[in-house]
């Protein structure tokens, strides 16, 4: 008992610390909109004929006031609710696996993850750059934190991923 009631209270502090790190230093910024950026929930990651491939599902990612005009749009029983939860909203009228092959070299940027494999090391820090195979090893680690279930900016160039960014959420 007393092991659970430790584990839950350290739990509680390591949220407590990893949602409040948006508010100090203010440094996240959107990711902005483009043709060649999709965001996508991903499913998984595999080596196929030599090549990575990312299966992902499409999602909308909104925020701010586009959030809330979305959740106004989308939700029904909201009561006096006028805004997104935590300032963000997520649309996925259509769930459809898709298959993207990611470029060797591609760029990935990181927000949040399990550094070191201690809760103080579950960490924001904004758009850490990690090669494409420690990404691999973050998105197959899911002890402390699992990061599949944070939404992810990809760009396409060429018909093949050559940047991922992990959306922060709060």
């Amino acid at each position: 008992m007393k092991k659970m009631v430790f584990f839950t209270t350290l739990m509680i502090s390591m949220l407590a610390f990893v949602t409040s790190a948006n508010a100090v230093g203010s440094e996240y910024t959107p990711v902005p909109r483009s043709e060649d950026t999709v965001t996508v929930m991903i499913s998984s990651l595999e080596n196929k004929n030599g090549s990575l491939y990312l299966q992902g599902d499409q999602i909308e990612w909104y925020e701010g006031a586009e959030a809330d005009q979305k959740f106004l749009e989308h939700e029904t029983d909201i009561g006096d609710m006028t805004h997104a939860p935590d300032g963000y909203y997520i649309v996925n009228d259509q769930e459809k696996l898709e298959n993207f092959e990611i470029d060797p070299n591609a760029q990935v940027l990181m927000q949040l993850y399990d550094h070191d494999g201690t809760y103080e090391g579950v960490d924001v820090k904004w758009n850490e750059e990690v090669s494409l195979t420690k990404f691999l090893a973050i998105y197959q680690n899911n002890n402390l934190l699992d990061v599949s279930t944070f939404p992810f900016h990809l760009t396409i160039k060429d018909h093949k991923v050559v940047k991922i960014v992990q959306q922060y959420i709060p």
